[in-house]
Order: structure tokens, then C-alpha cells, then sequence
């Protein structure tokens, strides 16, 4: 009899718990995805032409010595944003998230058109060292994304959304930059020499560029709200006249209609009758009250809004010192995401500057399994439609792969084997310049399709885990500027050593030489990536707050919490 009575108050539980779980930010989150979709087209756009625009700036006539000094101008933009990522982190802790936002995409603008009217390499490096510093969204873009979607349920599909938008990026920026460079060699019939594309042959790419980069500010400007705690209620006069644009568009109008009639009716539903401390006459006894009833606690506890809890975490979290905020579990984060960058961002460099690599006139005696030297010499427009395929896999791969097998696995679990089996794809990569001419494309796809699926996985199960191990989501803005800050030092120290192995391998005999370090690397990753622990404390709370199922759902709250604990020892 006690457990029939249990199971029908179980399903009113998980009733109010549905009812009380935030809807997913939509449009807020497609908003986000225009700002961010600017950035990999104005970043992944020159990886395509860069060997050929070192070349072009006549540096020098080692062609072994190319890959230097497109690492440099690579490791240019991260340097400068590893100098101010914790500046803006920090800065979006005061003036919001939007404000920095906006900036970093402005940054982005006078980069990528100082970079277009570039003759020489001082002057790309410091078009690439502006964009760097004025630029902190890679952290902000974390924090803000946390904000929005403060529910777990929704978190594997949140932090898809960013690296599919990042997908698309890397789609459009190397088609375009791949069939853009060089404009007067590739058409001459539109773009006749003598002309300013013929002294600036790298301009129309950065010009589409700057203006994607403009559409996303306007975007920005009149769409985009802010999530800060103590900002997001200030007024916000592009948010009006956003709004004001889309009331006089008859379609948008009649929608914003009926989801305000929709959220003022969950709200209605999720308002208790009666407040926790409200009693009817007559009833106000401590056999019958709220708070001793197994019955009753999750049902009371449940209707609590997700938004009350984080006004209450953003008051204890605006108290938190550093040491407070940077425990143990936050530091293995961050080093685990630097370490990911690097290593990522060293094959994002260095692999086309691989499939450009000319085979060399003289070739030098083959020693398996280690001594070899060989190239591709792929075209800027051969290896710009490489690197749009790979974008078009990874972009189907965050669709409709990396949800799912987050919800599966879990973010610690799949973290774990993707850092311990990454070394292995650095270690094969340089042998594909050993596969037969036939083969060599089918290899080249092979490694592309292993690095899309691995990266694609590794970064939202990283952002996962660094979000639910804050102690604090006012610390957010500051753990994630420190995480960019990380990130970007690492993706600096990537391109610039690994230009510097490669030449030297090149030189040696040993063109591996940069892929095999990278797999030492990763080897290190691995290391701290097994130490990262599921955050208990977060846990917890998560589990006391609302019933993960409806058998919990009728158990007292006490239960709930022992039974979860009891579940993550054994997951660990």
C-alpha cells in the first residue's frame, strides 16, 4: 500500500519537475551562433593561402624555412590573446557579456583588413597581434553559453551548437579564402593585372571577411541579450530597437505572441498555490507540514525556479577569492583544455601547410620507420577544398554524433578516451607522404575524418566539465578568461614550435618530427585528463534540488543524495 501511494506521488513530481526545467534559449542561441560563426571564417580563411603569401613576401628562398613563418603569423593572433583572455574575462565579469562580445568581433574587423593591405610579414603579424588583443570571445562565448542553459538536460546539446557553428566556419572560410587569394591568377578575365588586387592579392578574402564579421555586429547589437546576473536588467537600447525591427515583421510577431502566452503559462503552472511558509487554518501542525513529508519534499523543492537558485549561487559566487574559485578540479580543467589546443591547433596549422609542402628536388635516402622526406605540393584551391570537406564532416559529426554519445557516455567518460587514444593520429599522420599516389587522397581523408571526430567530441565534454566544476556562475567569466588565456598561449607555443620542427625535419630527413612531438603531447594530456574527477559537490546539490527519474521522485530527499553518491563512486 505505502509503495502504490509512493508511485502516484511520483508522477506529479516528475510532472512539476518537467514543468519547472527552463526551455532551451533558442533564439538566443541562434543569435550567439551568428556572432560566433564570423570568427573560424575570418580565422580558418587563410590557412589555405598562408604558405603561398610567405612565399609572395619573398622572406626567404629556403622553402623548408615557409612553414616558420606561417606558424608565426598563426602564433601572432594567440600570442595577443593570451596577453589580454584574462583582461576580458575579467572585464566581462564587470560590464557584461555583450559589450565584450562586441568588441572581440570589431577587433576581428580592423584585423582582418589590415591583414588584407599587408606587403610584408611585419605588417600581417601585427594585423593578426590586433585582432588578438582586442579579441576575449573564445572565453566569454563559454561563459555566456553557461548562462543560458542552466539545466543539465540541456547542456550535451548546448555545447554542441557552438562547435557545429565553428563547422560552418571552416566550411566558408577555406572555400573562400582557397578561391579568393589570389584573385588576378585565378580570374584574370575579372581581375586584370596592374590592378589593387595584383598588389594586394590577398585582399578579397579578407574584404568578404570584414563584412561577415560586420553582419555579425549588427546581429550582435540589436538581438543579443545579456546574461550576466546583475546586468542582464539593464536597459539595452540595440536590444529595443532589435525588438522594434522584428514587431513590424508580421510572421516574427505572431511567434514572439504565442511563446510569451506559452512561458506565461508554464510560469502560471509552475507557481506553487501556496508559498513554503503559507499554511492553511487549521493545518499548521509539524505532522503535516511540507518540509517532514516524504511526499511532499520534492514536489516543494522542485518548484523552485532555476532562476531564484541562480541569483543565490551569483551572490555567493560574487564573494569567492581566487583560491576559492581555482580548486583543484577547475586547475585540471584548464590545463586539460590548454594541452587540447595546443595540440589541436598544431595540426590545424601544420596540415596544410603538409599538403602544400613541394616533394623535394633532391630526395634524400628513405630509413623506416623513422627517416623520410616527402610533400604533397598541393594548390591553395586543392587544399582550401580539403579543408571545406573536413569542415562539412565535422559540421554532421556535432549534429548528429557528438549529442547523442555525450548523453551515453557521459562528458568525463568520453573525455577520458579520447585523450588517452589522440597521441595515435599524430603518430600515423606523417606516413600518408609514403602512400602510393592513388592511395594518398583516401589516407588524407582517413586522418581528416579521425581528427574531426576526436575534436569535435573532446572540446564540448572539456566545456562541460569546466562549467559544472565552477563553484560559482559569476565565477564563470573569470575561470573561462583564464581557461582562454591558457587555450591561446598554447595554440601561440603550437604553430610556432611545430614551423620550427618542421623545417628542421625537413632539413634533417625526419619530416615526422613535428607530428611525433605533438603525440608526446597528447601523451601528457592524457596523463591529466585521467585525473579529472566528476565535480561531487555540483552533483549533489544538482540531485537534492530535482529527482533525476520517478522512482526518486517519491523517495525523501536524503535518499536521493545517498543514492547518487552511491552511483558516481562506482562510475569512478
Amino acid at each position: 500500500m505505502r509503495h502504490s501511494s509512493s508511485v502516484r506521488a511520483a508522477s506529479p513530481a516528475a510532472s512539476c519537475r518537467s514543468s519547472t526545467l527552463p526551455p532551451f534559449p533558442k533564439r538566443q542561441m541562434l543569435v550567439l551562433a551568428i556572432c560566433r560563426i564570423c570568427e573560424p571564417i575570418a580565422f580558418m580563411g587563410i590557412f589555405p593561402y598562408i604558405y603561398f603569401m610567405i612565399e609572395d613576401f619573398s622572406i626567404t628562398e629556403d622553402k623548408s624555412r615557409i612553414s616558420f613563418y606561417a606558424g608565426m603569423v598563426t602564433s601572432a593572433f594567440t600570442f595577443a590573446e593570451f596577453s589580454t583572455g584574462l583582461l576580458w574575462g575579467r572585464l566581462s565579469d564587470k560590464v557584461g557579456r555583450k559589450p565584450v562580445l562586441l568588441t572581440g568581433l570589431i577587433g576581428t574587423a580592423i584585423s582582418v583588413l589590415i591583414f588584407g593591405f599587408a606587403p610584408n610579414l611585419t605588417v600581417a603579424l601585427i594585423a593578426r597581434a590586433v585582432g588578438g588583443l582586442l579579441n576575449g570571445n573564445m572565453g566569454v562565448l563559454q561563459t555566456t553559453v553557461a548562462e543560458l542553459v542552466t539545466a543539465k538536460e540541456h547542456q550535451p546539446r548546448a555545447y554542441t551548437i557552438m562547435p557545429v557553428v565553428w563547422c560552418l566556419g571552416s566550411i566558408v572560410g577555406p572555400m573562400i579564402g582557397g578561391a579568393l587569394a589570389r584573385p588576378c591568377i585565378s580570374y584574370p578575365s575579372l581581375f586584370p593585372p596592374g590592378t589593387i588586387w595584383d598588389k594586394y592579392p590577398y585582399l578579397l578574402p579578407n574584404l568578404f571577411s570584414a563584412f561577415i564579421v560586420l553582419v555579425g555586429v549588427v546581429n550582435g547589437i540589436l538581438f543579443l541579450e545579456e546574461t550576466h546576473a546583475e546586468k542582464k536588467t539593464e536597459p539595452d537600447r540595440g536590444l529595443k530597437l532589435g525588438n522594434w525591427i522584428l514587431s513590424g515583421l508580421p510572421i516574427i510577431r505572431k511567434c514572439a505572441e504565442s511563446r510569451d502566452e506559452k512561458t506565461k503559462l508554464a510560469e502560471m503552472e509552475a507557481q506553487p498555490l501556496l508559498d513554503h511558509d503559507e499554511q492553511l487554518p487549521g493545518y499548521r501542525t509539524t505532522e503535516n507540514s511540507p518540509e517532514s513529508s516524504p511526499r511532499l519534499t520534492s514536489a516543494s523543492v522542485a518548484s523552485v525556479s532555476w532562476d531564484a537558485l541562480d541569483l543565490e549561487d551569483g551572490r555567493e559566487g560574487s564573494k569567492l577569492g581566487i583560491t576559492r574559485i581555482f580548486t583543484r578540479l577547475v586547475i585540471l580543467n584548464i590545463i586539460s583544455f590548454g594541452i587540447l589546443a595546443f595540440h589541436t591547433m598544431t595540426f590545424d596549422q601544420l596540415f596544410p601547410v603538409f599538403l602544400s609542402t613541394t616533394p623535394p628536388d633532391h630526395p634524400k635516402p628513405i630509413s623506416l620507420p623513422f627517416k623520410f622526406v616527402d610533400g604533397f605540393g598541393l594548390d591553395s584551391k586543392s587544399v582550401g577544398m580539403i579543408l571545406s570537406a573536413q569542415g562539412a564532416y565535422q559540421l554532421l559529426v556535432n549534429m548528429f554524433l557528438v549529442p547523442p554519445v555525450l548523453k551515453r557516455f557521459g562528458a568525463r567518460r568520453l573525455f577520458r578516451f579520447l585523450v588517452v587514444a589522440y597521441f595515435a593520429l599524430y603518430l600515423i599522420t606523417p606516413y600518408l607522404v609514403l602512400l602510393p599516389e592513388k592511395s594518398r587522397m583516401i589516407g588524407v581523408g582517413i586522418v581528416l575524418v579521425w581528427k574531426c571526430t576526436f575534436a569535435s567530441m573532446a572540446y564540448p565534454s572539456n566545456a562541460i566539465l569546466t562549467a559544472d566544476s565552477a563553484p560559482s556562475h559569476l565565477a564563470l567569466g573569470t575561470i573561462n578568461g583564464v581557461a582562454a588565456s591558457t587555450a591561446s598561449l598554447c595554440r601561440a607555443f603550437g604553430p610556432t614550435i611545430s614551423g620550427i620542427l618542421y623545417a628542421v625535419g625537413l632539413q634533417s630527413g625526419y619530416s615526422g618530427l613535428a607530428w611525433w612531438c605533438s603525440a608526446l603531447v597528447a601523451i601528457g594530456g592524457a596523463v591529466v585528463g585521467l585525473q579529472i574527477q566528476e565535480p561531487s559537490s555540483h552533483t549533489d546539490s544538482k540531485v537534492a534540488t530535482v529527482p533525476t527519474n520517478d522512482a526518486e521522485a517519491g523517495q525523501p530527499e536524503s535518499t536521493q543524495v545517498t543514492g547518487r553518491a552511491a552511483s558516481s563512486t562506482s562510475e569512478a
